[in-house]
């Protein structure tokens, strides 16, 4: 698309830098977002995830770097660009007081919604809280909350969302209505940075995932690309016999290995697969199931946040 009437991404950030005092929460990151793309911000607790939506959003200020959106900057053009804009978080908070409709209504004149009561009513059916628009918001669930306050990200139908663990109170059934919503928004144009633990939820919506450690973009590509970097795989065994014969060959070649009743779970290089196999068919085990897992996102999670605690 283009802005100001050149074509550039739809959200740019480069040399972005926040520091407290002397702790860099984000440093030194740069990346962009095409229209229509969702993209995952992952990483482990601290790692800069919601202090860099808290700056995209231009509720805290960088302490150096540049961010763009739509092609225009906070300083310049504020209030154009909070109005293409939305967020949502499990963390939230509404006023307490008014009641589910009211503080909808409030969002919605907020953002100039003309058409208030169509939307917020649209929404309400969407995200399951029609029957909560007449009670006041502290006396609601986490996972209430969660709702609306996912109801009032979409009222102005933004051009880009920003949601930082939209699903983490949410029950299944609704963090999977949730999910088909964002993918639903992504037909219709929307742009999506999603911040997230849940990293099958991750694989599900996300078109590409920046990896963020210690305030820095570590990795950058897409789920299953992120995934093959991992090379473990997860041979699964339902052993009929020689059980023992496996997990005394499985712990002295070094593989990792999990005992489950009569299932057996061994961690190797997927190089090594022919080797395990072999080895068992030469000491005579007798299995009567096996599978083969192939590295997830979560592998990988697991793996460089592991490696940035060394």
């Amino acid at each position: 698309m283009a802005y100001n009437g050149f074509m550039e991404p739809i959200l740019a950030v480069k040399h972005l830098t926040k520091r407290f005092g002397d702790f860099i929460a984000v440093n030194d990151i740069s990346f962009s977002i095409k229209e229509g793309e969702i993209v995952g911000l992952l990483g482990p607790n601290g790692a800069g995830k919601s202090t860099t939506i808290f700056m995209l959003l231009d509720l805290t200020t960088p302490t150096s770097g540049d961010i763009r959106v739509l092609g225009m900057n906070y300083a310049d053009d504020r209030e154009k660009i909070l109005s293409r804009i939305n967020y949502s978080s499990t963390y939230i908070e509404l006023s307490p007081r008014l009641t589910v409709y009211e503080n909808l209504v409030f969002m919605a004149r907020m953002y100039g919604v003309t058409n208030a009561r169509e939307q917020i009513e649209k929404y309400g059916k969407v995200f399951n809280i029609a029957d909560l628009f007449g009670s006041q918001q502290y006396r609601l669930s986490a996972g209430q909350k969660t709702r609306v306050a996912l109801a009032k990200a979409f009222l102005n139908e933004p051009t880009i969302l920003l949601l930082d663990e939209p699903t983490a109170s949410l029950d299944p059934d609704i963090a999977d209505l949730v999910r088909k919503e964002i993918l639903a928004s992504q037909a219709r144009g929307m742009t999506v940075l999603l911040a997230s633990h849940n990293m099958a939820e991750v694989e599900e919506v996300c078109d590409r995932v920046l990896f963020i450690d210690h305030g820095k973009i570590v990795a950058e590509d897409t789920p299953e690309e992120l995934a093959k970097a991992v090379r473990l795989v997860r041979v699964n065994l339902m052993m009929k016999d020689g059980q023992k014969r496996t997990v005394a060959f499985a712990k002295k070649a070094g593989f990792g290995t999990t005992v489950e009743h009569r299932s057996v779970t061994i961690e190797v290089d997927e190089h090594d697969i022919a080797y395990l196999l072999n080895a068992l068919a030469e000491k005579q085990v007798a299995y009567s199931q096996i599978s083969i897992d192939k590295p997830t996102l979560e592998d990988y999670f697991i793996k460089v946040s592991k490696e940035g605690r060394r």
